[in-house]
């Protein structure tokens, strides 16, 4: 048998707990080294069982209260501490459900389409857009159609503005 196979059994030896086995006995009859672990562990033991502990004082249990309180005061409980309180609480909880009623109001109301001109009725363009130049085109017409007064400016303006070549 090796001093590492009776390691376990030396603890338990020290203690009282148990009897040391045959092979433990033959073990540290022949061993010096397990011998004197046995004895430290032994003497160890006896220290243990001789230790008491220290009675706290009076005031422990008072002086720890105030100390909890205190650090707890002091760190604030973090980000959602103020859900605790609660106003700020059933406050939040009311917002959170009118903010989803609102919500899923808004998203079951079916767009309405815009309003259809009656029929016949004459639609007023703004200045400057696209419908307004159609309008004006569509209502002088005649005038825009004898393009022969368009040419003949335009050929008397080409030959004024054209380059000259030297």
């Amino acid at each position: 048998m090796n001093c590492e196979e009776n390691h376990g059994s030396l603890l338990e030896v020290a203690d009282g707990t148990a009897a040391p086995p045959p092979e433990l006995e033959r073990h540290l009859a022949s061993c010096a080294v397990c011998r004197q672990k046995l004895a430290e562990m032994k003497r160890t033991m006896a220290l243990l069982d001789e230790w008491q502990a220290p009675e706290p004082s009076p005031y422990f249990d008072v002086r720890l209260q105030a100390r909890l309180r205190e650090e707890q005061q002091r760190r604030g409980g973090g980000w959602l501490a103020w859900l605790r309180r609660p106003a700020y609480g059933m406050a939040a909880t009311l917002l959170l459900v009118a903010g989803v009623t609102v919500g899923l109001i808004e998203f079951s109301r079916t767009p309405t389409p815009p309003p259809q001109p009656a029929p016949g009725a004459v639609l007023q363009a703004q200045h400057g857009g696209a419908v307004s130049d159609l309008q004006f085109l569509d209502k002088h017409s005649e005038l825009l159609q004898d393009f022969d007064a368009l040419d003949v400016l335009d050929d008397n303006g080409a030959d004024d503005q054209a380059p000259q070549k030297n």
